[in-house]
């Protein structure tokens, strides 16, 4: 992707390496009602695709069918396995068996904050530059479907909702970005609030 001249309010390739080069600390928004005890540590990947003339997001739904967060938007990542070294090694290795992307499109530039769900895990979120061409295949139990967001809609505030529910008796609140058909929100929402407030501080 060209840095040349991006469209307005697009943040450049360059300009998004080179504040992960020089990082700063910020809280990452926290769910409410997080479980005592330890929680089960996860990683996902947040892929940002240098697509042009701007980047976008990769995203995934789940299957209808899952446990865990049936037919949400999410970012492909799963719990650490005994096996894994680092957060990283999970977020790969789970994009590789979700959708099939490779680690050799992948650029990692860093990772932020971890998120705590009030499902009770801690999630690494690990964020990467993806270069085109690639072909996605997706494991068919674990994903309905793979999509794009452009990244300028996702680091817009003004995109950036706030919903109250009550999950198990407790009133949650949380971030949501409706896109189109898709109802991003939960913890992948509070993932993407913390690349924004990371990327723009």
């Amino acid at each position: 992707m060209s840095d040349v001249n991006p469209p307005r309010g697009v943040l450049s390739v360059s300009a998004i390496r080179k504040r992960f080069a020089t990082p700063g600390r910020h809280l990452a928004p926290v769910e409410e009602g997080i479980p005592d005890g330890p929680l089960k540590p996860a990683a996902v990947l947040v892929p940002i695709v240098l697509r042009e003339p701007e980047p976008t997001l990769l995203l995934t739904r789940r299957t209808d069918h899952l446990h865990h967060h049936p037919g949400q938007v999410s970012f492909p990542g799963g719990r650490v396995e005994v096996s894994d070294t680092s957060p990283v090694e999970t977020a790969l290795r789970e994009t590789e068996e979700e959708i099939s992307l490779s680690r050799s499109h992948v650029e990692l530039l860093g990772h932020l904050p971890d998120y705590l769900t009030g499902t009770g895990f801690q999630v690494t979120p690990v964020v990467g530059l993806v270069s085109p061409p690639f072909e996605l295949s997706l494991d068919a139990f674990e994903v309905a479907e793979a999509f794009e967001v452009p990244l300028s809609f996702l680091l817009d505030v003004s995109n950036h909702q706030r919903h109250v529910a009550e999950v198990r008796g407790h009133r949650r609140e949380y971030y949501a970005m409706p896109y189109g058909e898709y109802f991003i929100w939960g913890a992948t929402a509070g993932m993407i609030v913390s690349l924004q407030r990371f990327l723009q501080s």
